[in-house]
Formats: structure tokens, C-alpha cells, sequence
């Protein structure tokens, strides 16, 4: 690993005028895992400029529709640049792809970066890093995807067994710093508060006092889903301890909620990413599988229930919140996209999550 440049007025620690991109696209819990390295970076260098290049679609995870400053709409970057790169995926040969690709390319350049972190490891991240023209190009010394290697001119062997230690890993090498795992900031959006609050309303006012469990069955493939009428029995067991229940609804996954809100033991709820983020501060458990609200709940250090099979706990689990993590000592680690259900994750019962959950309530009172 190189070491961090001096700068005209100083080291990095202590220029004012440093400028750091951040390219972190997507996914929801990719997002979130990021956020607590460049958290912890802005509270070591509140005077620095941090723009960030992320998916449109989860602008929500750093700034409240219309932020335009760093604030608490907006509390962790100075600055986001759009990148839409599924479309461009879709859509290679399109003219609109390659004028976004060229736009972009001039808007990061034009921001005067003095360094880029990719938090991705993948050879599009690598190649949006590129694309600022700086002389400084971080990313792991193993990248999830090895090509991208080659993109990185400092390239920092992180040892951290999860994500977000090895995001902290990369984010210390920018200016030396001693950094650790934060709390990770996001955005306080007062439209979305004003929905929740009205979501929660009700006139019965035994129903509005009950605590809040939120339940996700959806997930990014089939592999992590455990089944829907698993999730029924679970939403019957909170209800009857007298939990408030609702049933997080993604795009399409309406066929993933029916057997849950049948019940009568459960309501949809079908809400923005601003929305889902008001809720979440509010809920006393999540359980979910490896997807992005779990994430979310950890980062506002909820008590979670993760039901895994396919993914890695130890690398993509719920980190800094009070967790209890089921995985079945068969299922093993593997990234293909199967339709199918993990045999592994069958293994687990509503029972046993019932259990978990009892026992993260348990702690919570003894607090």
C-alpha cells in the first residue's frame, strides 16, 4: 500500500480543502454496508468535500428528495453524481447510454477530486473511478472482481472478515487515520416522517402503543428466501405477543406477501425507500433474510433476526445491533442465482426464529 500524499497545506489529516469521491452504486445493503467507512471518514474530516456516484434509484440512502447541502437531509456527502449503470447494462448500444457515460465522465471530472475510494471492487466501479482523472485510485488488493484490480493504482489488503470492516480498512488508508466502524448517518427526510406518522396512527389507542415488528420476505434471489408461509406462522407468533406486525413489500413480490397478510396476524406495507427508513426508526425487531431492510434495521442498531442460507453471515451478516443470526451448518457459500429455496434454509423453523426473537426481546428489557 502506498502511503497518503502530502498535500501544499499539510498532510491529508489536516488539509481543509481535500476532495474524496466515493463510488459505492447499489445495491440497498451494499449501500449501507459502505456508509459506516465513510461515516466514520466525515467525522474524522468534517472540512472535507465527499461527493458520492450512486444508483439514482437508492439516492434515498444518502439524501431526502431536494437536499441540496450537507445537513441532516443530506449527512454524509457534500455532493451526488447519478450513474445509472443497470440501464447501461440493458442498454449498451444505446446513444442515451453513451451520452450519461461521457456526462458523468465530465461532471467527476470537473469536481476536482484529489482521490477515489471504490467500495464495489467491480470492474464498472473501477472503471466510474477512472473516470475522475485523479492521481489516486483506492480499492482492496482482491477486489470482487479481480480485473478491477488492474483500474486501482493504490490497492489496500484488508483483512476484516466483514464487509464493513474491510470498507473501514480502505477508508484509513486514505489519509493514514486510526478509523473504526460508526454508526452510519442517513438522511432525515420530514415528508416521509409525516407519512410514517400518519401510517401509525390509529384510533385505537391499545393498537397505536404496541411495539412495531417489521418482517422482509423478499430477497435478491431465490436461494434466500425462506418461504412465505414460514413467515405467516412467525407474523402469528408476534401477533399473539402482542406485536403490531408489518410486511415489507418490494416491486413483484406481492405473491411473497399474500400468505402472511391472509393470516389476519400481519398488514402490507408498501412504501418508498424514504418511507421504509422513517419506519425502520421506529420498529422494536426486524426478521428478515440477507436483504436490504435487515441492513437497514442494523444500521439503525435494531434488534434483528437474520435467516440465512446461501450468504455469508460472518461477511454480510448484521453488524453493531443486537442480532441472532440462523444458518444451518449445511448451507455453504454460493453466489449463483438459483430460483429455488437454500435446502439449508428449510432447516429453519418458524419455532426457531420465535426463539431468537424472544430472546433479542428478552435482552432488550433487561437493558
Amino acid at each position: 500500500m502506498r502511503s497518503p500524499a502530502l498535500c501544499e497545506n499539510g498532510t491529508l489529516p489536516t488539509q481543509t480543502s481535500f476532495r474524496l469521491l466515493v463510488v459505492r452504486l447499489g445495491a440497498m445493503g451494499d449501500i449501507l454496508h459502505a456508509l459506516p467507512a465513510v461515516t466514520a471518514l466525515r467525522l474524522a474530516h468534517p472540512s472535507w468535500h465527499i461527493g458520492w456516484v450512486v444508483e439514482p434509484r437508492w439516492q434515498a440512502l444518502l439524501a431526502a428528495p431536494g437536499a441540496g447541502t450537507r445537513g441532516s437531509a443530506m449527512p454524509v456527502a457534500d455532493r451526488l453524481h447519478f450513474a445509472p449503470t443497470r440501464d447501461w447494462k440493458r442498454h449498451p448500444l444505446n446513444p442515451k447510454t453513451a451520452r450519461e457515460i461521457m456526462d458523468i465522465r465530465y461532471e467527476i471530472r470537473a469536481a476536482g477530486y484529489d482521490a477515489v475510494i471504490d467500495l464495489q471492487g467491480a470492474i464498472r466501479s473501477a472503471a466510474i473511478a477512472r473516470m475522475a482523472g485523479c492521481q489516486r485510485i483506492i480499492g482492496q488488493s482482491s477486489p470482487r472482481e479481480w480485473p478491477a484490480h488492474w483500474l486501482m493504482n493504490e490497492r489496500v489488503p484488508t483483512r476484516g472478515a466483514h464487509v464493513i470492516e474491510q470498507g473501514v480498512e480502505l477508508a484509513a488508508a486514505i489519509a493514514g487515520d486510526e478509523l473504526a466502524p460508526v454508526e452510519p448517518m442517513l438522511p432525515f427526510d420530514a415528508d416521509a416522517e409525516r407519512w410514517c406518522y400518519a401510517q401509525l396512527a390509529s384510533s385505537d389507542s391499545r393498537a397505536a402503543s404496541r411495539p412495531i415488528a417489521l418482517i422482509t420476505p423478499g430477497a435478491g434471489w431465490g436461494a434466500k428466501r425462506w418461504p412465505p408461509e414460514r413467515y405467516a406462522a412467525v407474523a402469528q407468533g408476534l401477533r399473539d405477543r402482542s406485536f403490531r406486525v408489518f410486511v415489507n413489500t418490494g416491486p413483484g413480490e406481492e405473491t411473497l406477501v399474500a400468505p402472511i397478510v391472509d393470516t389476519g396476524a400481519a398488514a402490507a406495507l408498501s412504501a418508498t425507500l424514504p418511507q421504509l427508513i422513517a419506519l425502520t426508526r421506529r420498529i422494536a425487531i426486524c426478521i428478515a433474510g440477507d436483504t436490504g431492510p435487515l441492513h437497514l434495521a442494523s444500521a439503525f442498531n435494531k434488534p434483528v433476526v437474520g435467516i440465512y442460507g446461501p450468504t455469508d453471515p460472518s461477511r454480510n451478516g448484521p453488524y453493531g445491533t443486537r442480532a441472532r443470526v440462523l444458518r444451518s451448518p449445511g448451507s455453504r457459500r454460493d453466489h449463483s442465482r438459483r430460483p429455488e429455496p437454500d435446502p439449508g434454509l428449510l432447516t429453519i423453523t418458524p419455532e426457531d426464529v420465535l426463539r431468537a426473537a424472544d430472546e433479542l426481546l428478552a435482552e432488550e428489557r433487561a437493558k
